[in-house]
């Protein structure tokens, strides 16, 4: 007899895994039960701030696959339906149907739990006012492109100044709209160091977007019409037509606290290296709900990211088909942009690595994407950290304009690979003056932060 494989989640993770799976193995031997709450499957959730911004024009461009697709690839997905419960001993989840309410139990053999993250909603006075939203998904991004064309006013003001708060001010900007970013730290981007978050702070005042840090949201003001008209800190009020949370996103992990299954430091769900939650054979977990290691910390991290999420479904989905495969970490790499400005990261900032104990030293060097003498070059700024004592690569931020963002691969190949800063600057990069300076800037650094590591003894 086949056995059955329930996923609970049909995004990144859960419909990689079920599509792996099932390239692995036929429907007479594997049957694939899929369950998702939203109304949509397999989307890019990444991509919703540049929807909404009107880079992409259209909603579906972000869908990879329909439920048609899924289940003409004998993978029965069921949309609307959310797992209420999940029972381990019994190896059974019980579900809801959205549309009629009908509940039943389905039995599993093999488990993925696949249940993403969930929107940080701080509980204001005031946060569930019409005008006020979140994007996490598809409809939440609908949702708020209706609220941007009936707004009465052209004044928006963006919670939150990570990823999201940040790509989310550029999108309002492009709909015309006066946008006001109130963030809970003193720079944006807390992915970042201060010094180089401040780069970020100044870049996006030149662009016209106010950012106020150290401005703690107290409570969302309504008019008469109950819609929002006005957020509230402690040092004011600021008008808004519209909000937008950018607060960030906690593991959905409810259904496995209640089922018993482990849980780490961030809520996260804990697995082995090949995605199996730690001490259950026949429960997987990927994507926003777990927890991961961090290769240069080698503590657990949430790091919700959908690169990873599609990551773990290939791994989850290869070892349920019977092949075997494994997810040895990540290093912590984001990019990310506000108008020409781009952002990126990797490895530990100077907070993390105190956090875990390391000495370490730092630089920061200012360079250009091109040759100087070459049209179009642009400033980007580089600051790194390395191991006092021996001169591993602990982490790199680059802020600067075109050309910038994507360097920070270099760094997390290095860091991947745990190579130091003088063996970086041996590395053979690709050099031409459309492209890059004699030394590419991250060479630069690491050159730098050699001559650190060896002034510090």
């Amino acid at each position: 007899m086949s056995e059955r494989l329930v996923v609970i989640g049909g995004d990144a993770a859960g419909m990689s895994a079920a599509s792996q799976a099932r390239r692995l193995k036929g429907a007479g031997e594997l049957e694939i039960v899929a369950f998702e709450r939203g109304h949509f499957s397999s989307y890019s959730a990444c991509g919703i701030p540049y929807w909404v911004g009107g880079d992409v024009p259209v909603r579906d461009a972000l869908i990879a696959r329909a439920p048609e697709e899924h289940r003409a690839r004998d993978i029965d997905l069921r949309m609307r339906t959310e797992v209420t419960e999940l029972d381990v001993a019994g190896q059974r989840v019980r579900s809801r149907d959205l549309e009629s309410g009908a509940e039943a139990w389905t039995g599993f053999d093999k488990l993925v739990i696949a249940t993403g993250a969930r929107p940080l909603r701080p509980p204001l006075p005031g946060i569930d006012a019409p005008g006020v939203h979140g994007v996490q998904t598809l409809d939440d991004g609908q949702a708020l492109l209706d609220s941007l064309s009936a707004a009465r006013g052209r004044r928006a003001v963006v919670v939150g100044a990570g990823y999201i708060g940040v790509e989310m001010a550029e999108a309002l900007l492009g709909h015309g709209f006066e946008v006001t970013v109130l963030n809970r730290s003193e720079q944006p981007m807390a992915t970042l160091d201060p010094d180089m978050g401040r780069l970020v702070h100044e870049a996006m005042d030149g662009l016209g977007i106010t950012t106020v840090g150290s401005s703690p949201v107290t409570k969302i003001l309504t008019g008469e019409d109950g819609r929002v008209r006005a957020v509230a800190t402690d040092g004011g009020e600021y008008p808004a037509d519209v909000v937008v949370l950018g607060t960030g996103v906690v593991p959905e992990t409810s259904l496995a606290r209640a089922a018993g299954l482990p849980l780490g430091a961030y809520d996260g769900l804990l697995t082995d290296l090949s995605m199996r939650v730690r001490g259950h054979g026949n429960i997987w977990a990927g994507g926003d709900c777990v927890e991961v290691l961090d290769l240069v910390s080698q503590r657990e991290r949430h790091v919700p990211l959908g690169t990873h999420a599609n990551k773990h479904g290939q791994v989850i989905g290869s070892n349920v088909g019977g092949g075997y495969a494994t997810f040895p970490g990540v290093v912590g790499t984001a990019v990310s942009k506000v108008c020409d400005l781009e952002i990126a990261r990797t490895g530990l900032r100077e907070k993390d690595a105190r956090e875990v104990g390391l000495q370490y030293v730092t630089v920061t060097v200012e360079s250009t994407s091109r040759a100087g003498y070459y049209p179009g070059a642009a400033p980007m700024t580089v600051k790194m950290l390395a191991e006092r004592r021996t001169g591993r690569l602990l982490g790199v931020q680059i802020v600067g304009r075109e050309g910038a963002g994507k360097r920070v691969d270099i760094a997390a190949v290095a860091l991947t690979a745990g190579m130091t800063v003088e063996a970086m600057t041996a590395l053979d990069l690709g050099y031409a003056p459309p492209f890059s300076p004699v030394w590419d800037p991250v060479l630069v650094a690491a050159r730098k932060a050699v001559g650190a590591v060896r002034a510090a003894g």
